[in-house]
């Protein structure tokens, strides 16, 4: 069996982590055969939270969580981890502006950008839950310039899981029969989760999804718009955000990125964008990526109609506001 690898995750005493952490310790996410040590990173107040986590950690009898450690500190929560969950993030409360919100989030992704700068593996693999997720990610990606800005990534992965759901409960089939939908940009509102290139297998084999639906409102204007707001609506019924499934989606996005990507299959990730479908460079951005040996690409060449193209510059317009207003913050650092 593999030597046990250090994973953290921040936020550890909040409703994310506590769904996550079994995943972790189970090896549902970096396999049945790796050990794991977990550090679990939150602040001070949360302790005696965390104390309780821990003893159900601990309760769970897993023979593949081998460490288990709470924390206030940075610099010993990032020490020599392999993985990354910052699920920890400023909420948007009623009535703060966006900039308002990110300049909380500068303050906290400054130190955990400069703790995995000093202290992590210098292949980390950094998944950025917390939101706003794809500037907190490349916030965090700026106070670590010692590890590659390829290494900062953004979870949309909740978002294609809920577009792909959708699509199979429509076409009436099984969720792990649709595959190749896409979300395209932030994980906000601006998003677009696209079906157009996405496919679903019956006895006959793989059909596009365009081709078999026959309502062209419910495909450009119902599904895209569900999506957008499905994060507000399970708030609206739960009176909280997204948590079981927020992290399941964590541990999707990060079990693919160690694991790697079927053949002929895509994921949706935030990454850093370099330019590939006219996308502004420098901003977190999701795009359709495969995965092999821990390294994504971002797939190319797909078509792009003009009625995607629109939203996918709406996004893009919202990433760069974002990083302006994050550049601003910076400066007065």
């Amino acid at each position: 069996m593999a030597e046990p690898i250090n994973v953290v995750v921040t936020g550890a005493a909040g409703q994310i982590a506590y769904s996550l952490l079994y995943q972790l310790a189970a090896g549902s996410v970096f396999g049945p055969n790796q050990p794991v040590n977990l550090r679990l990173l939150d602040i001070p107040v949360m302790m005696k939270v965390l104390d309780g986590v821990v003893m159900e950690l601990q309760d769970l009898s897993l023979p593949l969580l081998r460490d288990v450690v709470p924390t206030a500190d940075p610099t010993v929560a990032f020490k020599d981890v392999a993985a990354a969950f910052l699920v920890g993030a400023m909420p948007r409360k009623e009535g703060m502006e966006r900039k308002d919100l990110l300049a909380a989030n500068v303050e906290i992704f400054k130190v955990q950008g400069e703790a995995l700068d000093k202290f992590a593996k210098k292949d980390v693999k950094v998944l950025v839950v917390g939101n706003p997720a794809n500037t907190n990610a490349l916030i965090c990606s700026h106070y670590a310039p010692s590890i590659p800005k390829e290494n900062f990534t953004a979870m949309t992965r909740l978002d294609q899981n809920r577009a792909q759901a959708a699509l199979a409960a429509r076409l009436g089939v099984q969720v792990d029969k649709v595959k190749k939908v896409i979300i395209w940009g932030n994980h906000s509102s601006t998003q677009y989760p696209d079906a157009a290139h996405a496919t679903f297998a019956d006895a006959s084999g793989n059909i596009s999804v365009a081709s078999a639906m026959n309502d062209k409102q419910w495909f450009n204007i119902t599904f895209v718009e569900t999506i957008q707001k499905r994060g507000a609506a399970v708030i609206a019924a739960r009176k909280m955000s997204s948590a079981m499934s927020a992290a399941k989606a964590a541990g999707d996005h990060m079990r693919d990125w160690w694991m790697g990507t079927n053949p002929g299959e895509w994921v949706s990730m935030g990454v850093l964008s370099d330019g590939s479908y006219g996308i502004p460079k420098d901003i977190v951005f999701s795009f359709p990526v495969t995965i092999q040996n821990k390294q994504y690409k971002i797939v190319q060449g797909l078509p792009i109609s003009d009625y995607a193209r629109a939203k996918l510059n709406v996004t893009a317009k919202e990433l760069e506001e974002e990083r302006a207003e994050a550049n601003t913050v910076l400066q007065k650092k």
